[in-house]
């Protein structure tokens, strides 16, 4: 069951919500009305998506969503009744995936969750496609660089550097690019010596 935590300061509209995400069979986990509570409450209840008004009294949703994106990321669907653009250019800027205009219509929260939690398991896996390829790129450019230091120092061809920083890889059950970094901090430890 998807687990809801619902953030309005508005009382009526945060029952009637409530009343729709219940009879649409969703775990409401947490209630809130203040912007500034809904980090906390992420931690203490867990939920799958989080149902926030944009209107609240103490921080507005758009916000608490971009501190909750910058802190905790989880997917957000702001309920507003306003919807001219620049809210919207607000909610996208600030990693909304939802964007729901009151008086929310029950038959618009299903495929407004789901699209909301499909987008931010994209976002989820490119931000971790992300962070892999830098290291990779980062590990490249080390590597790249003790095969330098091997191939001035040493003469050995590119081919060959690269296999010897292979090898002592496979050999010390390391990453090549820590093998590259001992290297260069060989290399770096010598030339300190010299001067």
């Amino acid at each position: 069951m998807t687990r809801v935590l619902l953030v309005d300061d508005h009382l009526h509209s945060r029952r009637e919500t409530h009343k729709i995400l219940t009879g649409g069979g969703y775990d409401v986990v947490g209630e809130a009305a203040s912007g500034t509570a809904v980090a906390g409450m992420i931690q203490q209840t867990a939920p799958h998506v989080v149902l926030m008004a944009v209107g609240l009294s103490d921080l507005d949703g758009i916000s608490a969503a971009q501190q909750i994106m910058a802190a905790q990321p989880t997917p957000i669907i702001l309920l507003t009744s306003h919807h001219d653009s620049k809210t919207i250019r607000r909610a996208t800027a600030a990693g909304v995936m939802g964007y729901l205009v009151k008086p929310l219509r029950p038959e618009e929260l299903r495929p407004s969750i789901e699209l909301a939690l499909a987008h931010f398991q994209e976002f989820v896996t490119l931000r971790e496609e992300n962070a892999n390829l830098k290291k990779t790129i980062e590990a490249r450019k080390v590597i790249e660089k003790a095969k330098g230091i091997l191939m001035e120092n040493q003469g050995y061809s590119e081919a060959e550097a690269f296999s010897l920083i292979k090898r002592q890889s496979m050999n010390l059950r390391k990453p090549m690019k820590e093998i590259a970094e001992a290297l260069i901090l060989s290399e770096a430890v010598s030339r300190t010596g010299k001067s």
